[in-house]
Formats: structure tokens, sequence, C-alpha cells
């Protein structure tokens, strides 16, 4: 092994039709040793009584494993639950559900050192396979932790196809996002003594490429799942490689952060709040806009910051507390100044949608 290299992968990536009621066969395939190991199915309730079959299903294939609904998707519930496995010498956790389930399941699996199996029930954000979770700390606060990939990500496309389309918009906002991210990773490595990893670069850059050059435009159809999933867990694997999330989060996650820090009543997912974030950004790195418009057109991402009950001031509110909301991360905001009336021109620009 490169001493340079050290990362993790996952063992298994299955993108498969009813993949949720074969899960075991899956499993053998790639990892058959755990196949009879004491194993528990993290979930939540609401997800445990709309899944009921699959996850009973998928509870039956394990050995009957014991199924949990998680309460909060909090760093004490991840603790909770590793407590939980290593007490029970419990050796296989499965997370069913969307980042809020995963994220849980996760880092629980990080900490007990078990082996962690995510199968989404969405796309909406490449947290699936990225090398971090974001659990709530103190009251709302919420904190990146490290942790370690998944083991196997079964991705279920008939799962995905029935999913709200707003959490696949989600997944395709946080996908497209990577084009500014790039853009301020190479901008802050000029700046600094880091360095940009061309391995992980290109994987981004690919994540990105396959979504946006996508032929297939219909978001439910299982040629576009495929795609979708393997882009957001390309972009996971671009982290783990980088060692960071620079590869995937630049000056637009900074705007998004900054909406879910300090505008909790603005009920936007983390991917759209994102795709909101790329335009602007696009334009404070003086890239053409154009393509993203058409792009977020066609598959009908509204970049309408209206339609999410953010108001002008409050836009150009989020973007001046963007530049402090994780400090020490140099983005092209480090670069220009907080100019109110060229926030607005962009505000009044995405209203009207071009």
């Amino acid at each position: 092994m490169n001493q340079h290299t050290r990362f993790n992968l996952p063992i298994c990536l299955a993108v498969e039709e009813d993949a949720f009621f074969h899960s075991d066969e899956i499993i053998k395939r790639y990892i058959p040793e755990i196949i009879g190991q004491k194993t528990i199915v993290i979930s939540e309730e609401f997800l445990i009584g709309i899944y009921r079959d699959k996850i009973n299903d998928i509870s039956h294939d394990f050995g009957g494993a014991e199924i949990v609904a998680m309460k909060e998707a909090s760093f004490d519930e991840a603790v909770a639950i590793a407590k939980k496995v290593c007490v029970e010498d419990i050796k296989v956790i499965i997370g069913i559900g969307g980042g809020r389930v995963l994220d849980t399941a996760k880092y629980a699996a990080h900490i007990s050192k078990a082996v962690y199996i995510c199968m989404p029930t969405s796309l909406s954000n490449d947290s699936l396979a990225s090398p971090f979770a974001v659990l709530e700390t103190y009251g709302s606060s919420r904190k990146t932790l490290d942790c370690k990939i998944p083991t196997a990500i079964i991705v279920d496309t008939n799962m995905i196809i029935n999913a709200p389309e707003g959490q696949t918009l989600s997944g395709i906002g946080d996908t497209i996002a990577k084009h500014t991210a790039l853009y301020d990773w190479k901008l802050s490595a000029a700046r600094t003594s880091s360095q940009v990893d061309d391995f992980a670069y290109a994987l981004s850059r690919m994540s990105y490429d396959s979504v946006y050059h996508c032929d297939e435009k219909n978001m439910k159809s299982r040629v576009f799942i495929r795609i979708l999933s393997r882009a957001l867990v390309m972009g996971g694997l671009a982290m783990e490689i980088a060692g960071s999330s620079r590869p995937c989060s630049g000056s637009e996650h900074l705007f998004a952060h900054a909406i879910e820090e300090y505008y909790p009543q603005i009920k936007i997912s983390h991917g759209l709040g994102v795709a909101l974030g790329t335009i602007p950004a696009c334009i404070f790195q003086g890239q053409d806009i154009s393509g993203l418009l058409g792009f977020f057109k066609t598959y009908g991402l509204d970049i309408n910051p209206q339609s999410y009950g953010i108001t002008e001031d409050m836009f150009a509110d989020m973007w001046l507390k963007a530049r402090n909301v994780r400090p020490g991360r140099i983005t092209v905001l480090d670069d220009i100044k907080h100019d109110r009336v060229q926030l607005g021109e962009i505000y009044s620009r995405m209203v009207e949608g071009k």
C-alpha cells in the first residue's frame, strides 16, 4: 500500500431494482463473512411504518435483527446506539432512511467499530458515502464529525423512484454544487500551503459531469437513479480521499450552512440550499451561470429564493454570515466585498430565473 494514499473504500455498491428485498443475497456476494453475525437495523418510527414490509424482510434476512427507531439525529443518540452495539456484542449496523438516519447509524458504527451497511430511502445528499456525519450536539446546534464510510451501500431503485421528488432534487443540487466547490478548493490551495488532491478532484468532477451532462432527463427513470446514486457516492469517496470536504463544499455550502444556523425557520433541504448558493457563487467566481440556469430549469429545480420564504434582506444577510460560518475555510468570499447592491441584483435575477 502506498503510505501516502491510505483511505477506505466501500466493499460493495449495489444499485438494483428491489435491492432491499434481496439485500442478504447482495451481502453474501460481497461480504459473506458477516452473514449470520448479530445485526441491528436503525431507522425512524415513521419510516418503519411506511416501509414495514421491506424493513421486516431485511430484519428476517439478517437473522431476525432487532429494529430500533432512533429518536433524533444527535451525537447522544449515536453514542447510545453505539453503547448498545458494544454491550450486546452486535457486529453489524444497517441504517435505513434519509440523511438523518444514515449519519446517526454511520457515526454509531464508527464509534462501536461495527460493520455499517447503508440503505438510503432517498438520494437527498452525498452524506450516504462521505467520511462525515452531521449531528446535533447541544439543542439545535449541529457539528460535522469525522467517521468511517460505509462498508456497503445498497440502493433500491424502486425505493428512490417512489421517494418524494424534492428529495431527489436535493441530491441533484448537492451534486451540481461541486462545480463551485472545486473552484474554491483550487483558490484555497493557491493561497495556502495545502494541495489539491488530483484524484479526489477528478472524482468530484466526474460526479458533477455525470449528472450535469446526463442524457436522461427523467428523474423517475432507473437510468437516472443509477447515475445520481453513483455520483453521490463518488462525491463521498472524493472527500474520503482528500481527507476533507473540500472537493464537495465551497462558498455555496457556506451559504447553505448560514441558512441552517441562522435562519432555522426557512424550511429548505441542504441540497436545495446549496443549489441556491451555486448561482451567486458562480457569479462571484466570474463563471457563466447560463448553463446552470438551464440545467435547473430542465429538472424543475426552483432557484427563486422567494419560493422558500427568503426575502432580499435575508438573502444579503445570509451571504454576510456565510463569510464567517466556517472560520478558516478560504473561498471566493474572501476575495470580494459584501456588496449589497450586487446581491440585490443577483436576488432579482434569481427571482426572474435569469
